[in-house]
């Protein structure tokens, strides 16, 4: 069985231009970028994409590579945003928590601010993007978490750490790897297996046993594409 991603984006952006609607008022999306990578620029064109379609309005502030601390600041504090993103890495130059910090805990739909994260952590506040996406499936695949022996392939902020914790939640019982330094054949006990490690090919089918829930849910580059 493969769960098609599109099919559950397409149906999840439908909803939200529905609700959208009916709030009678634009819905603005600050993304807030500094000295942006090939994978950043390409981030942000997706996430211009589904803003258009869920009747949404991604404005992209674009910071001078020199910028401050201070000033991307100053872009978070700035109003008119219902919610607000920070592309990341920033430059080393720039004090990452102090920015991420910086955002307002109704508008980190990222949920990288400390205190976004220790709610998410309780089970209150809002899921991260990619914990939300992976629960999408999961539902929608009518797999039970409970009971499951799960593997998170990277520790990641936005990918690994955060799906790890969630699925700890729901009852899994969960190991986190790495590409580096870890012994991927391991993955032959796994029941749930989530990649955020972002490399192509990572995972060999003989590493799996028939019957794994495989998600990938990381970025890979390679040629170009």
């Amino acid at each position: 069985m493969t769960i098609d991603g599109k099919e559950i984006t397409a149906d999840i952006v439908r909803q939200v231009r529905e609700e959208v609607s009916l709030l009678g008022t634009d819905v603005v999306v600050r993304a807030v970028v500094q000295a942006p990578s090939g994978a950043t620029e390409s981030y942000l064109r997706i996430k211009q994409k589904r803003a258009i379609e869920a009747g949404m309005y991604l404005e992209v502030i674009r910071m001078e590579d020199e910028a401050t601390t201070e000033e991307l600041i100053e872009k978070i504090e700035l109003p008119g945003a219902d919610a607000i993103i920070v592309q990341l890495p920033l430059p080393a130059s720039v004090d990452t928590k102090a920015v991420l910090e910086a955002i307002p805990l109704s508008k980190d739909a990222d949920v990288l601010s400390e205190k976004a994260k220790a709610l998410f952590e309780t089970g209150e506040g809002f899921l991260p993007p990619v914990v939300g996406a992976v629960k999408e499936v999961l539902e929608r695949a009518r797999v039970s978490v409970a009971g499951k022996k799960a593997y998170v392939i990277g520790k990641g902020q936005l990918v690994g750490l955060p799906v790890a914790s969630w699925l700890r939640t729901q009852g899994a019982d969960v190991t986190v790897l790495t590409q580096e330094d870890s012994d991927l054949s391991v993955l032959r006990s796994a029941e749930i297996v989530v990649s955020g490690a972002g490399k192509g090919g990572l995972i060999k089918k003989e590493y799996l046993t028939e019957g794994v829930v495989l998600i990938d849910a990381g970025t890979s580059e390679s040629g170009g594409s």
